[in-house]
């Protein structure tokens, strides 16, 4: 049967699975947003500021979710994993507390006039907004990832009885892993929006809606994931050996390697015994393991006998995760070499079997997002703070009967209010981008109070 400190791990990723979905969907939307409206300054066709109005009511509603699904997540902190908090709660909460201060509090400021507020400022301070918004979602992913990426790779930290404290806020913000982390998922979370945007393009094309407006929309999908994805898979390369000079453990149940040894092969499927300690069934690429993990045909991977079996990660889920998400990732760029490919022959938006395979690739981004976060997390097992502080240490020692309570009740309530909220955004998706509301310009504000009245002269 399964104990408290389980399911207590189980509810935090059900939870924390859900959150991440919104923000990554919303930072990408924010900066399409600035981009649409960027358009709309420079050609003011109705185009453009349909379609601005059209994202931006999906925006509001992801946003919308994502905060509330955040505030629920951070509540675990004191109560299922409150010795977490106790012993690194000096350098998780200021770092957490900097996202409020700069990121949540920007976009909080500024998302009224984004929202409201074509009828009050003029155009260029609609854009600011917007642009304001949008560098509050990254500076949040930027605080977050902080906190987390410190957690895989702890640096600039003295400890005084036993908790964990800032000797050098520069190297715990900016600790070995962060730069790459934060690029890996910014990116991630553009492909997804860009993703969602050209699915729901296709969608309108397959179905012949909104034709001029689908085809603008698949246009710069098809363009931004052909620059990106080769980005990412860069991103996804430097992260790896930096993975392997820090978390080597993790690297190793990633490529489920049991022995140390160089030349190594790129194992493309297996079936991981981690009773046995070896794999069932691989299918083997011989030295391209090397090759890609170390940049040498000779180089060198740990195996996870190296490390004792309570230090190792769970194999299965971080290996077959960590294929889903390349695999996923390949198809992303084999699908936009296609889309570039029938753009310069001018089929672009008559291939319907083309078509149809972007309508199916619309979710991969979220699947992308979920799998990456999965071998990341379950990667670091058994420790919360990497090579520090173990998770059963990290355990607030609440009985199983309140965890089960709490678990269900997430379970519930995510079920009947997120369920909703998914069907509002779809019920929008099918509402397409109509007509925007007509265009007013802002009426002048006053000054000062008095200079509101009018002059003697004009009393009624």
């Amino acid at each position: 049967m399964a104990d408290a400190e389980f399911l207590s791990r189980v509810q935090f990723g059900f939870v924390i699975s859900f959150h991440i979905l919104f923000p990554a969907f919303s930072i990408g939307l924010a900066s399409w947003l600035a981009f649409v409206e960027a358009m709309w300054l420079w050609k003011r066709t109705d185009l453009w500021r349909d379609l601005y109005f059209f994202w931006l009511k999906i925006f509001a509603v992801a946003f919308g979710m994502g905060v509330v699904s955040g505030i629920v997540m951070s509540f675990q902190f004191g109560t299922n994993w409150s010795n977490l908090s106790i012993k690194a709660g000096n350098i998780l909460g200021p770092l957490l507390n900097y996202e409020v201060l700069t990121a949540f509090f920007l976009e909080a400021t500024f998302l009224g006039v984004m929202l409201f507020g074509w009828r009050k400022v003029s155009d260029r301070t609609h854009f600011f907004a917007t642009c304001m918004v949008a560098l509050g979602t990254l500076l949040s992913s930027f605080w977050i990832i902080s906190a987390s990426s410190w957690m895989h790779t702890p640096a600039g930290y003295v400890v005084v009885d036993g908790i964990y404290q800032a000797a050098d806020w520069w190297a715990v913000i900016f600790n070995p892993s962060f730069p790459y982390r934060l690029a890996h998922m910014v990116l991630a979370a553009f492909l997804t929006t860009a993703f969602v945007i050209g699915g729901v393009a296709a969608i309108y094309l397959l179905r012949g809606q909104w034709v001029d407006k689908a085809r603008t929309m698949l246009r710069c999908a098809v363009a931004f994931i052909a620059l990106v994805v080769p980005l990412q898979i860069l991103a996804g390369d430097l992260h790896g050996l930096n993975v392997r000079e820090h978390q080597p453990a993790k690297l190793a149940a990633i490529e489920a390697r049991w022995e140390t040894e160089r030349r190594v092969p790129l194992t493309l499927f297996a079936w991981p015994d981690e009773k046995a300690e070896t794999n069932h069934y691989a299918v083997d690429v011989p030295y391209l393991g090397s090759l890609i993990l170390t940049h040498s045909l000779d180089g060198e991977v740990k195996g996870l006998k190296d490390f004792p079996p309570d230090e190792r990660p769970p194999v299965k889920p971080v290996f077959f995760a960590f294929r889903l998400m390349v695999g996923l990732g390949f198809s992303m760029l084999g699908l936009a070499a296609l889309g570039l490919l029938l753009w310069r022959r001018g089929r672009l938006f008559d291939s319907r079997w083309y078509l149809r395979a972007f309508a199916l690739m619309l979710p991969s981004g979220f699947v992308c997002v979920l799998a990456g976060w999965y071998v990341t997390e379950i990667g670091r097992q058994p420790w919360t703070i990497y090579g520090l502080l173990r998770t059963r240490d990290s355990f607030s020692g609440v009985d199983l009967t309140s965890v089960i309570i709490s678990l269900s009740s997430f379970v519930v309530v995510y079920a009947v209010v997120f369920g909703f909220g998914i069907w509002y955004l779809y019920r929008l998706f099918l509402a397409g981008p109509k007509s925007a509301p007509p265009r007013v310009e802002p009426e002048a504000t006053p000054a000062r109070p008095l200079s509101a009245a009018p002059p003697a002269g004009e009393m009624p």
